[in-house]
Formats: structure tokens, C-alpha cells, sequence
């Protein structure tokens, strides 16, 4: 319980600024998930999960007493969100590894194949982004949230871009990009200097991200194209016209 303690309640001081040990090592277990999720492996989301339960912590600051002594409930919650969606998405990333390994096709240990979310899934996400902004910005501001409108859009973004990443959806990344957009000046200003910092290298590591799905996702269809048009022509080989019947019977 010491060690656990002590973990809790170390501090570096960078540049005269303190700053949580634990803010450090749950961005860090962040960074991870992003990673694997890149990769499409299934230990993005439990890696994920360990990040998120050190984060609800830093940003309920004015309750766990942090050097920053703010609390940004819209970043806080997020994480219990990060905990729950996750769970689903590990859930579903396995199904869908276990299904892949028992078929013919193989994904090496890919846990997912990246798609387009449908016209249909795009108008859902987009009315979820503004109602959801809305709503959140008059709830955290009523709990006395520092930056309510900032905060909202974060948690709401954040709630989309996991979803789309459970769901295969390489418009994640690209919602990631636009949370990063609002989250590293409200980080930076809420003096979260570890956080905001790691947004900042979040937005060019989710570029990476959404090119790597991309290029998986046209090299999967090319693939796709291919067998569909070797198998039109085995098909087309071996059928028969009645002239060709005539023509053997003669």
C-alpha cells in the first residue's frame, strides 16, 4: 500500500512546474493503445483501459488534490466513457480475431479490417457531435467545469473516435485529429502540460494512424477486387452454351 501511495503522489518539477508521475505514465499507457490500435492488435483496448483508470484521477484535480487542483469533469468522464466502450471494443476486436484465425482468409494478427462508416453512420455520428457538444457544454457547466464548451466537444469527440476504432471505422482518426484541434490549448492553459503535450503528438501520430488504415483498407478491396474477378472467370470457363453442347454431340 506504501509503494501504491508513493506512485500516487509523486511529483517531477519541470521548470518549477510540478507534474504528476501518474499524468506522465497514463498518457504514456495512452500512447500504447493508439499504437496497437494502428497495428489493429486486441491489446490496444486493456492497454488503453490501465491508461484511463491513472487519467480519471489527474483531471478530477479540485478532488484528488493535484498540483493543478482543477477539475475538467468533461475529461474525467471521458475516461469512465474510455472504460466502457473499450470494453465493448476488445470484446468485439477478439470475436473478430477468433473468427478470422478460424477461417481461410487471414489477417495475421490483425484484429479488424479498416472500412468507410456508411452514409447512414455519418449522419448518426454527426448529429451525436453537435447534440451531444451541446448538451454536455450545459451539464459540465453546471458541475462547474473549467472550459465547459472546450470540454464537451473533447469528451463527445473522444466518445465518437472509440466508437468508430470498436467498429472498424477509419474516420476515427480523423475525429481524433479534431479533438486534438481543442484539446491541446485547454490542456496547455489548464497547465496539464504532460497531457497537452501528448495531444500535440497525438495529431500527427493519428495522421500516421488514418494513412496506415487506408492504405490497409484499399489494399484489403484491390484484394477483394481480385478474387471476385478470378472467380467470375472460373465460372465463366466452365459454363457451357448450347451451341458448345451441339457442337460435342456432332
Amino acid at each position: 500500500m506504501s509503494a501504491l501511495a508513493g506512485f500516487l503522489t509523486a511529483q517531477l518539477t519541470i521548470g518549477g512546474v510540478p507534474i504528476l508521475v501518474r499524468e506522465v505514465v497514463g498518457n504514456v499507457f495512452g500512447l500504447g493503445s493508439a499504437y496497437f490500435g494502428m497495428r489493429r492488435l486486441v491489446w490496444a483496448w486493456p492497454v488503453g483501459i490501465a491508461g484511463n483508470i491513472l487519467l480519471f484521477t489527474v483531471f478530477l484535480g479540485g478532488v484528488f488534490h493535484t498540483p493543478q487542483d482543477l477539475d475538467l469533469y468533461g475529461q474525467a468522464g471521458r475516461q469512465v466513457m474510455f472504460l466502457v466502450v473499450s470494453v465493448y471494443g476488445w470484446w468485439r476486436w477478439a470475436q473478430t480475431r477468433r473468427a478470422a484465425a478460424g477461417g481461410e482468409a487471414s489477417l495475421s494478427d490483425a484484429a479488424v479490417v479498416p472500412r468507410w462508416a456508411s452514409a447512414r453512420e455519418r449522419m448518426a455520428m454527426l448529429a451525436i457531435a453537435v447534440g451531444g457538444t451541446v448538451v454536455c457544454a450545459k451539464i459540465f457547466g453546471a458541475l462547474g467545469s473549467w472550459g465547459p464548451w472546450a470540454d464537451a466537444w473533447i469528451f463527445v469527440g473522444s466518445m465518437l473516435a472509440t466508437w468508430g476504432m470498436a467498429k472498424g471505422w477509419t474516420e476515427f482518426w480523423l475525429i481524433w485529429i479534431a479533438v486534438d484541434v481543442v484539446g491541446v490549448p485547454l490542456l496547455f492553459l489548464g497547465g496539464y502540460y504532460p497531457s497537452a503535450a501528448l495531444y500535440l503528438f497525438y495529431a500527427g501520430f493519428v495522421t500516421w494512424g488514418f494513412v496506415t488504415w487506408l492504405r490497409v483498407q484499399r489494399r484489403v478491396g484491390r484484394r477483394q477486387e481480385r478474387t471476385a474477378a478470378a472467380s467470375s472467370s472460373s465460372l465463366s470457363s466452365v459454363t457451357t452454351t448450347p451451341e458448345s453442347v451441339f457442337d460435342g454431340a456432332r
